[in-house]
């Protein structure tokens, strides 16, 4: 089976005050690093959003499911069987928990729901709901798209402000 990874970094970091994706945590950015979480566990790796990521589907502005949309489009045309998704802001995951995920998709992390691996099949299903969707949760979509839920083994960082970078 081929996957995709896709860092999700089209938020508008707006109680962080710039560009979270663009953060450095080291010498690195907070993306970079989400990239690297990924890299061992696909075949390839994209950037979903700013500047030099794919655009969001259908439209801009539809939060992560419509980066989630573009990721599984840009699988599926590029055939890959499947996705998997993370946010920008998560440089490091609890041990296991990627491999969890990637036992069976359609599956998200309970925890945080950004963190998944959805079948590239999802990808038309997806793309025409959110023309028509007012709820823009990614939990309640991925439940109602079978999706097992994963809980994580250990907390995930959650960084919203820099001084949550700081404390890393």
């Amino acid at each position: 089976m081929r996957v995709l990874g896709a860092v999700l970094a089209g938020g508008r970091s707006s109680r962080f005050g710039s560009d979270k994706a663009s953060a450095l945590w080291g010498e690195q950015a907070l993306a970079d690093h989400a990239a690297g979480v990924l890299a061992g566990h696909v075949d390839a790796v994209v950037r979903v959003g700013g500047e030099n990521g794919l655009s969001d589907l259908p439209r801009p502005g539809l939060g992560p499911l419509g980066g989630i949309a573009a990721a599984l489009v840009h699988a599926a045309a590029n055939g890959f069987d499947s996705v998997l998704t993370i946010g920008c802001d998560m440089p490091r995951l609890p041990d296991g928990l990627i491999e969890a995920l990637l036992r069976r998709p359609p599956a998200f992390c309970s925890d945080a729901p950004i963190l998944g691996h959805w079948p590239a099949s999802l990808a038309e299903p997806l793309v025409s709901s959110l023309g028509e969707r007012e709820d823009r949760s990614v939990r309640r979509w991925a439940q109602g798209a079978g999706a097992l839920p994963v809980p994580s083994p250990a907390p995930i960082p959650n960084i919203n402000t820099p001084a949550d970078l700081m404390a890393l």
